[in-house]
C-alpha cells in the first residue's frame, strides 16, 4: 500500500509532491502523482493560444525553482507546461500519466483509488484536481433554443473565430475582462453580468493583499461553506493592455437578460438583441465528483476544512481548493498538506 496518492499535477499537486519527497516519502514506493493529462502542464496546456506570459505575469514560482525569465510574448499554454515538465524531471517527481481517477472509496487502513488504468491503495490522499474540468454554465430560460454558438472560456481558442460577429460575453471575472478586450478588436461585443463589476483601483495587488484575500476565502471553507474564488474577492483589475478597450467603451456593462430566444437575449424591459455567439465566462466549479463516496460535504454544500485537511477525514487533503485555488495559495497549501501527512504517517520519521 502507498502512503500518499496525489491526484492532479498542476501547480498545487506538484508543490505537494515536491514537499512530500523532500520530507522523506519515497517516490513511486510511498507516493505517486496521478495526472489525467497526457503531458505536463496541468490546465495551462488547455488555455487559449492568445493568452501570453504578458497576460499571466503573476504566475507563482514552484517551490525550489523560479519561473524562467520571459519576454512576455510567449504563449502561456506552451511556456508554463515546459516549466512544469522540466520541474517534474529535475526533482524526479513520481508522476504517472495519463491516468484518470474515477472514484475514491474507503477501505480498511486507507483508501482505494480507482482509475481508468488500475486501482491504487493508499493510506492518505492529496486532491489537487483544480477546476478546469468542470466549466460552469448557468441555466437561463430559453438557453436550449438559442440557435447560435455557445462556448465557455474553456472552449475558447482565440478571437479569429469570431471575426465580424455579434458576441455576448457573460460573466464578471478577470477572464471576461481580458477576452472582451481582444474580441472587441474583431467583433461587436455586449457584456452582461449579474452584479455591477467592482473595479479594484487602490493598492497594487501584491503579497500582502494576496494574504488578506486568501484569509477571507479561508473563513468560508472553515465554516463548511462553498468557497468563493480568490478573484471574486479581489475585484477586477484593468491592466495596461486593456486600457484601449476601456477607452472604446467596451466595458459598458448591461444587467443580465431575462431569457434567450432563437437569435439572442431579451431583457425584462422587452429589449431584444441579435447575437451570433454567446461566450460564457462564468467560471468553474471544484472538480471533486470522484470524492463523492467519501461524503465530505456539509449540508451547506461546502467541505469544512482545517488548513488543507478535511475536517471529516484528516487523511484527505484538498490543495487547489478554496483559499489555495490560485497561484497565491497553491504552493503554501502543498507544503501544509505534506507536513501534516508527514506528522500523521511518519510521526517518528
Amino acid at each position: 500500500m502507498l502512503q500518499v496518492v496525489v491526484i492532479g499535477a498542476g501547480q498545487a499537486g506538484l508543490s505537494a509532491a515536491y514537499h512530500l519527497v523532500r520530507l522523506g516519502f519515497t517516490p513511486y514506493e510511498e507516493v505517486v502523482v496521478l495526472d489525467r493529462n497526457p503531458e505536463p502542464g496541468g490546465a495551462w496546456q488547455h488555455r487559449w493560444d492568445s493568452l501570453t506570459m504578458h497576460d499571466v505575469h503573476g504566475i507563482a514560482n514552484l517551490p525550489g525553482v523560479p519561473v524562467p525569465s520571459s519576454a512576455g510574448s510567449e504563449r502561456a499554454n506552451e511556456f508554463v507546461p515546459s516549466y512544469f515538465a522540466s520541474y517534474e524531471k529535475r526533482f524526479g517527481l513520481p508522476v504517472v500519466r495519463p491516468v484518470a481517477v474515477e472514484t475514491v472509496r474507503r477501505i480498511d487502513g486507507g483508501f482505494e483509488v480507482v482509475t481508468d488504468q488500475s486501482t491504487y491503495r493508499t493510506a492518505a490522499l492529496v486532491n489537487a484536481t483544480g477546476t478546469w474540468n468542470r466549466p460552469f454554465i448557468p441555466w437561463y430560460p430559453g438557453i436550449e433554443t438559442f440557435a447560435g454558438r455557445q462556448l465557455h472560456t474553456a472552449d475558447y481558442r482565440g478571437a479569429a473565430e469570431l471575426v465580424g460577429q455579434q458576441v455576448l460575453v457573460v460573466g464578471g471575472g478577470a477572464s471576461a475582462v481580458q477576452l472582451l478586450a481582444e474580441i472587441s478588436e474583431v467583433a461587436t461585443t455586449t457584456w452582461v453580468t449579474r452584479r455591477p463589476p467592482e473595479w479594484h483601483t487602490g493598492e497594487e495587488f501584491g503579497p500582502e493583499l494576496g494574504r488578506q484575500v486568501v484569509a477571507k476565502v479561508e473563513e468560508r471553507v472553515r465554516a463548511g461553506l462553498p468557497p468563493r474564488s480568490v478573484v471574486s474577492v479581489t475585484g477586477l483589475h484593468l491592466r495596461p493592455q486593456e486600457q484601449p478597450a476601456w477607452d472604446r467603451g467596451v466595458y459598458t456593462r448591461l444587467p443580465m437578460f431575462d431569457h434567450l430566444t432563437k437569435d439572442g437575449p431579451t431583457w425584462p424591459d422587452g429589449h431584444h438583441q441579435h447575437i451570433d455567439t454567446i461566450l460564457w465566462a462564468t467560471g468553474f466549479r471544484a472538480d471533486l465528483a470522484h470524492l463523492s463516496p467519501l461524503h465530505l460535504r456539509e449540508p451547506s454544500g461546502g467541505i469544512r476544512m482545517d488548513g488543507t485537511a478535511t475536517v471529516l477525514d484528516p487523511r484527505v487533503h484538498l490543495v487547489g481548493y478554496g483559499p489555495s485555488a490560485s497561484t497565491i495559495g497553491a504552493n503554501r497549501a502543498g507544503f501544509t498538506a505534506a507536513r501534516a501527512l508527514r506528522t500523521l504517517l511518519k510521526p517518528n520519521g
